[in-house]
């Protein structure tokens, strides 16, 4: 094995891990950090990839920009969830059962796969002109430009949104 693989098998058990922890921590806030920890895993595999401007993305969007607004949508609705017991409920087993199924096919299907030639599209080349084509499609309005406003009003909308529920009773009046 390549010094390369050992350190992707290295992150993919680290953010294994930490996606675990981000859907089995009872704190919310514990979880939240565990998905920063999961996010920056998956920037070390763009990196890895040799794709750095995915990388860069990674970091700043979701790392900087959704995971520190889930961050303070929890802190501040904090107050306003209450415990109310427990937040399994009997059909667990079921999920357990499918999402094992799931896994179960994704193994199977990759077993079965002719990976002689290895993946079409790995040794293709990349045009030069691929990120400033990806800037025109992001400002075109014909293109992702509705897209990428759309996710910016709704953010400012959860936001506001996680600030009127938080709001103090006492303060309305």
């Amino acid at each position: 094995m390549t010094g390369l693989q050992i350190v992707f098998l290295a992150v993919a058990a680290a953010i294994l891990a930490a996606a675990v922890q981000v859907v089995t921590t009872r704190n919310l806030v514990h979880a939240a950090l565990w998905l920063i920890a999961t996010l920056f895993g998956m920037a070390i595999l763009f990196v890895l990839l040799e794709a750095g401007f995915l990388a860069v993305v990674q970091v700043v969007v979701y790392i900087g920009a959704i995971s520190i607004l889930i961050i303070f949508a929890v802190m501040l609705t904090r107050r306003v969830m209450q415990d109310t017991g427990p937040q399994t409920n009997d059909l667990r087993w079921l999920a357990l059962v499918i999402a094992a199924a799931l896994g179960g096919a994704i193994v199977y299907t990759l077993f079965q796969t002719d990976r002689q030639g290895g993946f079409p599209l790995a040794n293709a080349p990349v045009p030069a002109d691929s990120l400033e084509t990806l800037g025109l499609y992001l400002v075109d309005p014909n293109a992702y430009m509705l897209a990428l406003v759309a996710i910016g009003v709704l953010l400012a909308v959860g936001m506001v949104g996680s600030i009127a529920i938080a709001r103090d009773d006492r303060e309305k009046e």
